[in-house]
């Protein structure tokens, strides 16, 4: 039985002495070396990278300041043009009979005239004429013009009751995704947005998707503050939804699990706040690392960064860490916790082992 025990005893010491790298509740190192830049673990190439505050500067460096497309910043909308389906509101001063034919009881919008189709009204006395691609105030001359030949001196007036010619589309994580309607008023892609309705909880801002004239520019609602991006007939916005981009935060954190962020970007320290923070009891603040894949092992290795996160200063750095969607965050466990789990783990079997222990004690009895 004395054997027995001894054995056990040293199975236990060789198990603990062994090294580890990458398994479950296990930190990213060997017990006798850390991974240096450019390893291999298993078949993954893979580079492991302290975020210092140098990395952190030279990542501003190379951060240039967004830039919104030319094509979207020059544009300008000039007067509003009248299309088909508008409805116009003409009014000739001293004139009722003109302005509204069926006398005082006639409603407004039944006194308002239809741009047809192919682009004309019927106005009394002219006759069918010509409306489209006009602005109001190049209509309203035509009409004074066309009518002096049978009133003294006209006074016209022209406006719009009903914009149906031109609209814009908002569409995705919004509450409203009904068209809106050009007008006189000249439309930016941040009023389109707040008309249409964001939702809440599932837009993502930073990625809004405009298409215009065949092309699609993806676009960050914070570059939109300082240059105003106007809108034209037939331009199309698409919102998309948040599940398109998350980061992870997995291992020993307070509530792990998939974080979505709805601005253009998300720190390591507002992640590991959502996640509220790392485990007073089982974290290694030593052994926080960001994981970050790359589409082709071949071309390029892909990046851990670590983050020595004992001293307080360290989330000073992990506030200007910027994560990129599909990052996973993973908290390491702190070496007494490796010991307990494993002594946890191991229980079951050195119970095994002493019943063995005594059966053959009994037999040898």
């Amino acid at each position: 039985m004395y054997f027995l025990r001894l054995s056990a005893a040293l199975w236990i010491v060789s198990l603990t002495l062994s090294g580890c790298i990458w398994a479950p509740g296990q930190n990213m190192y060997k017990a006798s070396s850390r991974i240096d830049h450019s390893q291999t673990i298993g078949d993954e190439q893979i580079e492991l990278i302290p975020i210092t505050p140098k990395l952190i500067a030279m990542d501003q460096a190379a951060r240039q300041a967004p830039q919104l497309p030319a094509a979207l910043t020059e544009y300008q909308p000039g007067p509003y043009r009248i299309g088909p389906g508008d409805i116009l509101y003409i009014t000739v001063w001293e004139h009722p009979e003109l302005t509204v034919p069926a006398g005082p009881q006639q409603q407004l919008n039944a006194a308002g005239r239809l741009v047809q189709s192919d682009g004309s009204l019927f106005y009394p006395y002219i006759g069918k004429i010509q409306a489209e691609g006009a602005t109001p105030q190049e209509l309203r001359d035509t009409l004074t013009s066309e009518l002096a030949t049978y009133l003294e001196s006209p006074q016209v007036d022209v406006s719009v009751l009903n914009y149906a010619s031109q609209r814009i589309w908002v569409s995705g994580a919004v509450t409203n995704s009904a068209p809106i309607p050009v007008t006189v008023t000249s439309l930016t892609l941040n009023d389109a947005v707040s008309q249409a309705g964001l939702h809440p909880t599932e837009a993502d801002l930073s990625g809004l998707r405009l298409s215009r004239d065949g092309v699609t520019y993806t676009l960050d609602i914070d570059d939109l503050a300082g240059a105003p991006v106007y809108l034209k007939g037939n331009d199309r916005v698409y919102v998309p939804f948040l599940d398109e981009k998350e980061v992870f935060v997995v291992g020993e954190v307070n509530q792990p699990g998939a974080l979505n962020f709805r601005t253009g970007t998300i720190t390591l320290s507002q992640a590991l706040g959502r996640a509220r923070g790392l485990s007073q009891t089982t974290a290694n603040g030593n052994a926080v690392y960001v994981i970050r894949g790359t589409p082709d092992l071949q071309q390029a290795p892909s990046a851990i960064y670590q983050l020595e996160a004992k001293s307080p200063s360290a989330f000073a750095v992990a506030s200007h860490f910027q994560l990129l969607p599909g990052d996973v965050v993973f908290v390491g466990v702190s070496g007494i916790t490796r010991w307990n789990r494993f002594v946890v783990q191991l229980l079951p079997f050195s119970g095994l082992i002493t019943n063995a222990a005594r059966t053959s004690s009994d037999i040898n009895d």
